[in-house]
């Protein structure tokens, strides 16, 4: 199929952001006539619902831990979008093309998705809620790049995106130490506030014997 590097690429960002890649596919088909975007991402109620989503993902992405949730939360959906706009963009192709089609776009949906989840989860264990907000606009103007440069230049884009996706698997491997170091010491932390609020329950008696509260 030649459509193929267009059906990574949206996958691709799909995987990071599937109402956006909805949203912007529609806008870019109806109002710039891209020929490449299936007729039924222009329609207005699939847009008007994929606007509205998306500017949920939009704030929520900003709130550390509280994105992590809602990632959980779209492990399922972020693939299947994936697969469905891949399989729209194979058009009226026969069965097994276009099961491929949702096969690559769901497979690229599902690696991001993994990728940008690892991701996220190391940036919420930096104590400051900056660097939170810089991933989540990252994602968000990568995302649009990707997609515009997916229809004018869907080769490229897919070279860029598969690059992308080795790079994200390699810094979600850095980035496990340091997960697993700051949910030590948080655990650590929560013994040690336990272990205060126990003593606390347990004062000297006159006798200078010890008793409950």
């Amino acid at each position: 199929m030649s459509a193929v590097p267009l059906i990574f690429s949206s996958g691709w960002a799909s995987g990071i952001n599937s109402y956006a890649v909805v949203l912007l596919l529609g806008l870019l088909g109806r109002y710039a006539h891209m020929s490449a975007v299936p007729p039924t991402l222009e329609r207005t109620d699939v847009l008007a619902v994929c606007a509205v989503l998306f500017l949920g993902q939009f704030v929520v992405g900003k709130i550390p831990y509280v994105d992590s949730v809602w990632d959980v939360i779209h492990t399922a959906i972020r693939p299947v979008m994936g697969a469905a706009v891949g399989a729209l963009m194979a058009g009226h192709a026969h069965t097994l093309p276009q099961a491929a089609a949702a096969a690559i776009g769901g497979g690229a949906a599902l690696a991001t998705h993994l990728v940008k989840t690892g991701v996220r989860v190391g940036v919420n264990a930096s104590p400051e809620p900056v660097s939170n907000i810089v991933a989540s606009l990252a994602e968000d103007l990568g995302v649009a790049g990707m997609v515009v440069l997916a229809l004018l230049h869907p080769l490229a884009a897919a070279l860029i995106a598969a690059t992308l996706l080795v790079v994200g698997v390699i810094l979600v491997i850095m980035l496990a130490k340091r997960i697993r170091r700051a949910w030590r010491r948080r655990r650590e932390r929560r013994r040690q506030r336990q272990a205060g609020q126990s003593s606390e329950l347990r004062i000297p008696s006159a006798g200078g014997h010890l008793q409950d509260m």
